[in-house]
Formats: structure tokens, sequence, C-alpha cells
């Protein structure tokens, strides 16, 4: 049999019944849309998360207090809150460390904070002069917190742009005016650059004090909340962050590793964490969608099984002037397929619709990868041939003479 021959059945049996057809790829095409659609969100969402930890800072070392766990593991959860890290300990790792560009410790909580009959919920950040250059920050108006700020416990603060624009207004002029922090006052000084996102953990949401202001006037304490380390290159981020544990584990008088009250991470680490969580989610997206291609699957096979039926008397008819199995076998395999791919094809045109629709009316990010239509179209290919293997394999087995007496 001519595969022109094979094609042109293929067309005449599926545009018979076009209802029918059109019905039974309707599993495959929402089945692989869903697919396509939750892959994408899942992709889109890592992209995000992988680039807003890019954003933070390069070659960025980070150093939490709290209690460890055990060897390669996390801080407990009073990673943060815990009092285990001082300025001398900064101090140290910029003087002792080697392959070291920058370091800047600081220390992080939210706070009320008020502003000409307003207020807000705010993450209020004293830190030092060398924060932007670890932690990527650049400013839009007026200037970042100075060395003299910290040596003078200055109060002075700057401002994100979000914090700015809750307090004052969206894009108000806030320099020179004054806010109050757990009712201290701080003149501003200084709005940073935008960087986008949202919630805690946002730069574009902080307020930024001299360290040993909001030592001396927030938190009554020494201790830091976090050590920001900037290596010089990624070539020597994981020799720095050996020197790092070493030096810290020598000035806590610590001799067993596992019994440290520090965790030290590097980027590459936090991104790797990332990137591990929400690959698994986008898993099981995509798994969660993949039941609908079984469904459509069984509606094909369903379908092929009924045509099958339907077309007894032809099959009989085609084994009687000299047709092969195999040549039934082909033809019937053949639909199967044709249908399957042709629902890919309309599938995949729904998923990247439905992609487009969550980007622009739920702000989520979402990326449709060559992959994932690689795989739509392959795993569209497979269930055809797995659900049409069967009723193409009962097509050719047909008793020609039982095939020609049916009614």
């Amino acid at each position: 049999m001519k595969i022109a021959d094979i094609f042109e059945e293929t067309y005449f049996s599926l545009t018979s019944n076009k209802v029918r057809t059109g019905l039974t790829m309707l599993g495959i095409v929402i089945g692989i849309g869903s697919v396509i659609g939750m892959v994408s969100i899942g992709q889109g969402a890592q992209g995000n998360i992988e680039s807003r930890i890019q954003s933070i800072g390069s070659n960025l070392i980070l150093i939490m207090p709290g209690a460890q766990r055990g060897v390669g593991m996390e801080v407990s959860s009073g990673r943060g809150s815990a009092q285990t890290l001082t300025t001398d300990d900064a101090n140290a790792i910029a003087s002792s460390v080697s392959g070291v560009e920058a370091v800047a410790p600081e220390i992080s909580r939210r706070y009320q904070v008020t502003a000409s009959g307003t207020n807000t919920n705010v993450s209020v950040v004293g830190t030092v002069s060398s924060y932007p250059q670890v932690r990527n920050v650049s400013m839009s108006e007026g200037s970042f917190i100075t060395d003299q700020n910290v040596q003078d416990f200055s109060k002075v603060a700057v401002l994100g742009p979000s914090a700015r624009d809750d307090l004052f207004g969206t894009g108000a002029e806030a320099i020179g005016q004054t806010i109050k922090i757990n009712k201290v006052d701080f003149k501003v000084v200084g709005i940073t650059q935008a960087k986008g996102g949202n919630g805690f953990g946002s730069q574009d949401d902080m307020i930024f004090v001299p360290l040993t202001s909001a030592q001396r006037y927030l938190e009554g304490d020494t201790y830091v909340t976090t050590i920001s380390v900037q290596a010089q290159d990624q070539s020597v981020m994981s020799d720095v962050q050996q020197q790092i544990t070493n030096l810290l584990l020598e000035r806590h008088h610590i001799s067993d590793p596992t019994l440290a009250d520090f965790s030290v991470l590097n980027q590459s680490d936090i991104v790797a964490a990332a990137s591990s969580v929400t690959s698994t989610f986008t898993i099981l997206l995509g798994a969660i969608a993949g039941i609908s291609l079984l469904v459509g699957g069984i509606g094909i096979m369903n379908m092929m099984l009924t045509t099958v039926t339907e077309r007894t008397r032809e099959i009989g008819l085609r084994k009687a002037v000299g047709a092969k199995s195999k040549d039934i076998n082909t033809q019937f395999l053949t639909e199967s397929v044709a249908l399957t791919f042709l629902g890919g094809v309309f599938g995949f045109i729904l998923g990247w619709i439905l992609a487009f629709l969550v980007t622009q009316f739920a702000g989520i990010a979402t990326q449709i990868s060559i992959s994932s239509v690689i795989l739509a179209f392959v795993v569209s290919a497979g269930i055809g041939i797995v659900f049409g293997y069967y009723p193409a394999k009962r097509a050719s087995s047909l008793n020609p003479i039982e095939a020609l007496r049916y009614e």
C-alpha cells in the first residue's frame, strides 16, 4: 500500500465524521495545552526566582546566625534572629580573608514607619556604605549611607521606591523629609533605583539606615542578622567560603564544625536550592495536567474501536481483494497518530494562549521552552501509537469471510 494512499484514506476517514473526530481530539488538545501551559508557568517561575537571586548581588556569599543541625544542613528556625554574629566578625572577614572584594554587615527587622500622617510596615536595614556594591543597589536620587554616617550614628535614611511611594505618594519628593522609625526621627537623604519585585525581601520595599544607628536607636545591641560578602570573582567563591567558615569557627571558639552557630551560603547554593524546588513544582504541575492526556488517549482508543466495528465489512472487502494484515494495521495506526498529532498542534496553540493570558492578567511570568513543545508532539504521537495499537491490531486480525458477513 502506497504512502499516498494511506494518507488519503486517513483524510477521508477523519473528515467523514467531523464532529466525532473533533470531540475525540478535544481530549488531546486540552491535555497538551494544559501540560504546555502548566510547564511554562513553572519554568517562568524558576527563571524569575533565579533572576531575583542573581539580582541581589554578584559573587555573593551570605553568613547568617543560628545553630546548625548537622553537616551541610541549613541552620535551624532561629536563623536571622539568633545573636551569634557581630560587626567585629564582619571586620575580621574583610581584613583576614583573601579573595574578598567587599563586606557589608546588616541588621534587618520590620518596623511600623510613619511620615506626614501616613504609615507602612516595612523592612528597615541597618548597614554600611559598601552595601550598594555588595548587593547591586543603585541610587535614583540623593546619596547612600556614608562611612561618616556610620561613625557619627547619624539618623539618616535611604528609601526604596516602594517605601517612598507608601509614605509620601507615588513619585513624591522625599529627600529632606523626616520619617519616624520606632518613634525615632530619621532624615531622608536618598532614594534607591527600582529593581522590581514585591513582598518580603524586595529591595524596593526597604529603608536603609546606618548600621550603628540601627543598633543603638532601634535594636539596642551590637549583633547583626546577616553579613554579605562579595568575592572577587566566581572562581574563588568556594575558597572564600571555606576561609570564612574556618575564621568564624576560630573566632567563636568552636572546634566541631557540626556545632557551628552560623551558616555560610554562596549564591550558587541558593540558586541550586531554588531551582530544585521550582523544578519539582514544574514536574508536579506537568504530571497533574498529564492526567488529561491519559483520558484523551482512552477517548481515542474508544473512537478507533468504534471505527473498526463500523468498517468491519470494508476491512473484509480489502482483505478479500489482497490487502495484507500489516496494511490494515498501518492504516488504522496512521489514523490514530494523525488524530493525536493534530491534537498536539491545536494543544500547543491552546497552551501558548493560556501562558499569554496568565502573563497578561495574573502577572505571573511564563516561559515556553522548545523542549516542552517537542515533548508535547512526541507525547501526542506516542499516545496515538499506544492507544491506537490495539484497535489497529484488532482490525488487521479480522477474518475476511466473517467480516464480509458482518451487518
